[in-house]
């Protein structure tokens, strides 16, 4: 399954709305899903005229939600500390 395919798998249908951005049922986090699908066909544009998209996950204890992409926890990798430079 592609996660950025334009048609969206039968299994979003019965997603729900998560507040926090973890499976609403037992807590895994995003990186922890099965199966991935974004939204990608329908922004939706914010006060400050950034593009936000839905983010579908199917967890692994079968639960099926979905949160924005503006909700996402900053990455790992921006944490990192930038090499010294000479």
């Amino acid at each position: 399954m592609d996660a950025f395919s334009p048609v969206p798998p039968p299994w979003t249908t019965s997603a729900t709305h998560a507040v926090e951005f973890c499976c609403p049922k037992c807590r895994a986090s995003a990186r922890e899903a099965e199966q991935v699908w974004m939204n990608r066909r329908s922004p939706v544009m914010t006060e400050d005229y950034r593009r936000k998209w839905q983010e579908f996950y199917q967890c692994q204890c079968s639960y099926v939600w979905w949160a924005w992409s503006s909700d996402r926890p900053p990455s790992d990798f921006a944490k990192r500390e930038e090499p010294p430079t000479l």
